[in-house]
């Protein structure tokens, strides 16, 4: 299976850094920093494909492919 590159978004708070992907509804994460939070993002996507999978879900993703980027 190939790999598939999903946008995120990160947003700044007063505090924190949030991130999420739109592609993936429920995919959040949140950290102190902004690369905490995109290392949390990868773990979380990872993890809500993993999760789509098991409960046999995938067909929800949808078919395009877009670059992450900052």
């Amino acid at each position: 299976m190939s790999a598939i590159d999903y946008e995120v978004i990160i947003e700044e708070g007063n505090a924190s850094f949030g991130a999420y992907v739109p592609d993936l509804p429920g995919c959040v994460a949140v950290g102190e920093s902004r690369d905490e939070a995109m290392e949390l993002i990868r773990v979380a996507i990872e993890m809500h494909i993993e999760s789509l999978r098991e409960n046999g879900e995938l067909y929800l993703l949808r078919e395009r492919s877009i670059r992450c980027g900052r």
